[in-house]
C-alpha cells in the first residue's frame, strides 16, 4: 500500500473526503461504488467495485463466442480498465487502461462503427489497435462498461452481423449484471 500523506477527518456523519487528486488519478466519479474491506491490522481500504469484472468468468465466454461468431477480436472492459478478450494474447491486453475516446463514448452513452475512414477509435490506452464497433453496456441505466470488436488492419469495415453481434454482447452483459 502507498501512502499518500494526505489526512482527512471524519465528520459527524462518519463521512470522509477522497481528496481530488486521488479521485482523479483512480477515475472515481460521482456515484461510482467503492467496496469497504478492513484487516486485521486497522487497515480500512476503498477499492472501486466494478459489477462486469465480479462477472469476468462470464465476460470471457460471452467474448469467446462472438470472436467466434464476428470473425475479429473482441474486448470487455468496466469502466476503466480490460476484463477480457478474445482472439488476442490475453497478457497483451489484460488490465490495460480504457482510452480517453472509449471512456468519452461510454459517458455519452455512445456506439461507433468504423464506417467513417478518417474516424478510428483505439479503445485501449497505449493501444494502436482500431476498433471495428464499440458499444456500452448499460445496467440499470447506468454505463457499466464496453464491449468492443477490434479490426486486424485499419482498413478494414463493420459489417452489419458484427454491428448486431457487438449490440446483443453489450446488452446480454447489461442484464447479468443486474
Amino acid at each position: 500500500m502507498k501512502a499518500t500523506g494526505i489526512v482527512r477527518r471524519i465528520d459527524d456523519l462518519g463521512r470522509v473526503v477522497i481528496p481530488k487528486e486521488i479521485r482523479r488519478t483512480m477515475r472515481i466519479r460521482e456515484g461510482d461504488p467503492l467496496e469497504i474491506y478492513t484487516n486485521a491490522d486497522g487497515e480500512v481500504i476503498f477499492k472501486k467495485y466494478s459489477a462486469i469484472g465480479e462477472l469476468s468468468e462470464s465476460a470471457s465466454q460471452v467474448a469467446d463466442i462472438m470472436h467466434k461468431l464476428a470473425g475479429c477480436p473482441v474486448v470487455v472492459f468496466d469502466r476503466d480498465h480490460v476484463v477480457a478478450t478474445s482472439g488476442v494474447t490475453k497478457r497483451e491486453f489484460q488490465e490495460r487502461r480504457v482510452s480517453p475516446e472509449l471512456e468519452e463514448l461510454m459517458e455519452n452513452r455512445r456506439q461507433y462503427f468504423a464506417d467513417d475512414p478518417n474516424h478510428t477509435l483505439c479503445p485501449v490506452e497505449g493501444m494502436e489497435q482500431p476498433s471495428l464497433a464499440a458499444m456500452p453496456i448499460l445496467s440499470a441505466g447506468d454505463v457499466t462498461g464496453a464491449v468492443a470488436f477490434l479490426s486486424s488492419n485499419s482498413k478494414q469495415t463493420v459489417s452489419e452481423l458484427q454491428k448486431s453481434l457487438v449490440n446483443a454482447a453489450a446488452q446480454f452483459l447489461g442484464r447479468q449484471v443486474e
